[in-house]
C-alpha cells in the first residue's frame, strides 16, 4: 500500500484535530445546548470562508494544500464536515449525535490513512472499509448501549457503524456533483442508530 502524499497526511490531520469539538461535550465543558451553540459558530465561520473562497475568488496557499481537486469548484470538505456535525448536534439525542460526529472525526481520516487515495466514485478496499466499521462500532458502544440495553444499543451500534462505514466507502457522483462523506456519515450514522431507538422505542431520538 502506498504511502499518504504529504497533502492527504495534512488533510488527515486537520480532520481527526475536529475531534475536539464533541470533546467539548463529552468533557463537560459546555452543555449539550452549548455544544450546539458552539456548532452553529464553527459553520458560520465556515460558511463566510467558502463564501469568500468560491464567490470572491480568495486564494489561500492552505487551500491548494487541504482541498482535493473536485472541491476546487464545490463546497470544501471542511465546510461540510462543520455543517453535518452541526445537524446531528441540532437534531439527535447527544448518544447518537456524539458518535455519528467521533465516527467523521476519528473513523474517516483512519480509514483514509489505511487506504490509497481515490478518486470520487471509487470504493475503497474491503480492508479499509472493515477498519472503518471497527472504529465506529468502539465509539457507537460506549453510548448507545448505556441508554438502551446490550441487544438494543448494540444492535443500533452495529446499524450507525454500518450506515456510516456504507458513506465512507463510497462517495457518489450525483449530477456532476460529489456527495462528499464529511456530509454524509453523521446523519446516516444518526439515522440509522436513531431508527433502531424508535423502532424499539427504547429511548428518544431527538436531543
Amino acid at each position: 500500500m502506498p504511502a499518504p502524499s504529504s497533502g492527504e497526511f495534512k488533510r488527515r490531520l486537520v480532520h481527526a484535530s475536529g475531534t475536539g469539538l464533541p470533546l467539548l461535550y463529552v468533557l463537560d465543558f459546555v452543555t449539550w445546548r452549548q455544544f450546539g451553540y458552539v456548532m452553529i459558530a464553527a459553520s458560520a465561520v465556515a460558511a463566510v470562508l467558502e463564501f469568500f473562497r468560491l464567490i470572491v475568488g480568495l486564494d489561500w496557499r492552505i487551500y491548494d494544500e487541504l482541498t482535493r481537486p473536485y472541491e476546487q469548484t464545490n463546497l470544501a470538505g471542511y465546510a461540510l464536515y462543520m455543517f453535518s456535525i452541526t445537524a446531528v448536534a441540532l437534531v439527535f439525542a447527544p448518544y447518537l449525535a456524539v458518535p455519528a460526529a467521533l465516527m467523521l472525526t476519528i473513523g474517516d481520516p483512519i480509514s483514509g490513512l489505511l487506504g490509497t487515495t481515490r478518486e470520487a466514485g471509487e470504493p475503497k478496499r474491503p480492508r479499509t472499509l472493515a477498519a472503518m466499521f471497527a472504529v465506529c462500532l468502539l465509539v457507537a458502544v460506549p453510548y448507545l448501549v448505556p441508554v438502551a440495553g446490550v441487544a438494543v444499543g448494540g444492535i443500533a451500534a452495529v446499524a450507525a457503524a454500518l450506515a456510516a462505514t456504507v458513506a465512507d466507502g463510497f462517495t457518489p457522483v450525483i449530477a456532476g456533483y460529489v456527495i462528499d462523506d464529511n456530509a454524509s456519515i453523521p446523519p446516516v450514522a444518526a439515522v440509522a442508530g436513531g431508527v433502531v431507538l424508535a423502532l424499539t422505542g427504547a429511548a428518544p431520538v431527538i436531543g
